[in-house]
Formats: structure tokens, C-alpha cells, sequence
């Protein structure tokens, strides 16, 4: 595969030019959070959405193909006999501290307590509102594996969970769980960084799940980067199963977020599928109408592409076609 991750011996680049400071500048940010009204958090309290645990317990069939949305980009992934969760985020705020900064919108569909057992959690980088840190406090003692970008896994150890139970990967390290499933990280343009002095020191990624009858790919977080959603499509589309995220775009930093048009690009280019839309309608993390995202993806997609719009906590059998439950409205 011709794209790789650089690294400067220090830092993690992207292989594209990449923006992650507004160009219009911090002056202009600050006067557009103050003056633009969109309704960036839903005037009335949302949920609750419960999700069903007793259900989400049994054991997957050989031939599932499911997935469960539980907020921004937490899913819990039903394939092949096997449940993944990704990017576990069950904190009241995307933030270093819980009494400021983004505040969910709705509570989590399923407590922590009753997640069902799992063949492994899938991290796609360590920003707040992907990697929680009192989430993987409390799946550590769980005995579950995690895999991670390269660096990610330094948090993990720090926070409870043993060495041996981390996979660390690069860009197309591929990663064999028993004889017919194999989980491949894969490009994605963003960057990473918990704080003012550990910007970029870890890796990002996006992900493949191949199974013997379906594959899904989970896209993380990731800016238009057409030759990798290309190389992607081309090495392993294509998908039974597509998640992207919509949310928190802007053009101040558009390239590092898709937003719904750039989403419905790195569809196609992916080869297509059901298309599960992540990373909206939990956080205010842009100035945004909360609702504008898949407001407008509906608006941009064409026939071809099949929505897959659960409530949060709704679990979707992918393979019965598209779904649209207009939870928002």
C-alpha cells in the first residue's frame, strides 16, 4: 500500500496538508461562537433512549451483520459471531475535566455495568471525545482486548488495563483473531493529542473488520483524504457496512473533519453499502445546528446510498435495509 503514516521521530504528520489551526484565526472563531445563533444544543432534553441489554447479551450469530449506535462514534458492532465496540465515550463531557466543556445531549443508551461481553474495543485515536478515560477504567478489568493506533496504547496502560490485552498498529498491520477474522488499521487524515504538549505524539487510523461473510469499515475521525477511502475500497470494499462520521465540520477546519458532503465522497469511493453516520447529535462540538448534519445528509444523498438513521441505543439488523427513525425531529 503506497500511503503510510510519517513520523518526524517525534510526531505524527499526515500525508496530505493538513490545517489544524483556523485560518481565519482564534479572533474569528471566538466572534462567531458569541454572534451565530444556530441551535448548537437542543433546547429541550433528549431521551431517554434505552437500549435493549438483554437482547445486545445473546450470543451473535455466525452470520449477523448489527450494529448498535450508542452516541457520536460508540457502536457496538454485531459480525461473523463476534460484538467490537468502538471509540467508548460514556462520560457526561468530551473533555479533560467533567465540570466544563461539551456536555452530552442525551445519556448513554446503555450503562457501562451491562455491556455485553466483547471480542475486542477498537480505538481510533485519543482525543476526548473518542477515548474516555473513566470508560477504560472501567473496562480494564473486563479480561478484553483493545486495539489501537500506534502511541494510543500508552494511555490504555496508564489507566488499568494490562500490556498484554494491547495491540498497538500502524496504517494496513492487519490482525489476525482466530483463523477466519481479521481486524486492519487503516489511513485516516486528522491528528491527535490529549493536551498543550502531546499534540500528534500518537497515531490515528480508521479500521477494517473482515469476517467470513461481512465487512465493515469504521472510519474514526478523518478529513477528505480521497487516495486512501480509493486504496481502502480497493484492498477491501466493498462493505457490507459503512461507518463515517458527519458532525462537527466547519470550513475552518475542513480538512480534518468530512462533515455529510465529504462523507457521501469517501462513501463512493469505499465502494459503497449501508451507510451508519457517527460522530453528530451528541456533543456541541462545532457552530453547527445540532440537527443540520443529517439534515443534510438526507438532503445530498441519492438513492443509491442506503441511510441507516437509528435511534441511539436502536439496534439495526443491517442486512434488512434502510433505516430512518427521524429520533431528531
Amino acid at each position: 500500500m503506497q500511503l503510510q503514516p510519517r513520523h518526524s521521530g517525534k510526531k505524527y504528520y499526515n500525508v496530505l496538508p493538513t490545517s489544524v489551526s483556523p485560518p481565519s484565526g482564534y479572533g474569528a472563531l471566538l466572534r462567531r461562537y458569541i454572534f451565530e445563533k444556530a441551535e448548537r444544543e437542543p433546547h429541550q432534553p433528549l431521551g431517554p433512549f434505552p437500549a435493549d441489554a438483554a437482547a445486545l447479551a445473546a450470543p451473535v450469530p455466525a452470520d449477523a451483520l448489527r450494529v448498535t449506535w450508542l452516541g457520536h462514534s460508540t457502536t457496538l458492532i454485531e459480525v461473523d459471531g463476534r460484538r467490537f465496540l468502538t471509540d467508548p465515550v460514556w462520560s457526561q463531557r468530551a473533555s479533560p475535566s467533567q465540570l466544563v466543556g461539551p456536555k452530552r445531549f442525551f445519556a448513554p443508551p446503555l450503562p457501562l455495568a451491562q455491556l455485553p461481553p466483547l471480542d475486542g474495543i477498537i480505538l481510533s485515536h485519543d482525543h476526548y471525545d473518542h477515548l474516555d478515560e473513566a470508560a477504560i477504567r472501567a473496562l480494564a478489568p473486563r479480561g478484553e482486548r483493545f486495539f489501537c493506533p500506534l502511541g494510543v496504547g500508552a494511555h490504555l496502560r496508564r489507566w488499568g488495563v494490562p500490556a498484554a490485552r494491547i495491540t498497538e498498529a500502524t496504517w494496513w498491520d492487519k490482525i489476525e483473531l482466530g483463523d477466519d477474522f481479521e481486524l486492519i488499521a487503516t489511513p485516516a487524515r486528522h491528528f491527535s493529542g490529549r493536551g498543550l504538549l502531546n499534540r500528534d505524539s500518537t497515531l490515528w487510523a480508521s479500521w477494517v473488520l473482515k469476517g467470513p461473510r461481512h465487512r465493515v469499515f469504521f472510519g474514526g475521525d478523518s478529513g477528505p483524504f480521497d487516495e486512501a477511502f480509493r486504496q481502502i475500497g480497493a484492498a477491501y470494499g466493498p462493505f457490507d457496512l459503512v461507518m463515517l462520521e458527519i458532525g462537527a465540520s466547519d470550513p475552518e477546519w475542513a480538512d480534518i473533519h468530512l462533515g455529510p458532503d465529504n462523507a457521501l465522497a469517501a462513501h463512493r469511493l469505499l465502494g459503497g453499502g449501508p451507510l451508519l453516520p457517527l460522530h453528530w447529535g451528541t456533543f456541541n462540538l462545532a457552530f453547527h445546528a445540532w440537527r443540520q448534519p443529517v439534515q443534510r445528509l438526507i438532503e445530498a444523498a441519492g438513492p443509491e446510498v442506503p441511510l441507516l438513521l437509528p435511534a441511539p441505543g436502536q439496534r439495526v439488523n443491517v442486512v434488512a435495509g434502510p433505516l430512518a427513525s427521524y429520533w431528531w425531529k
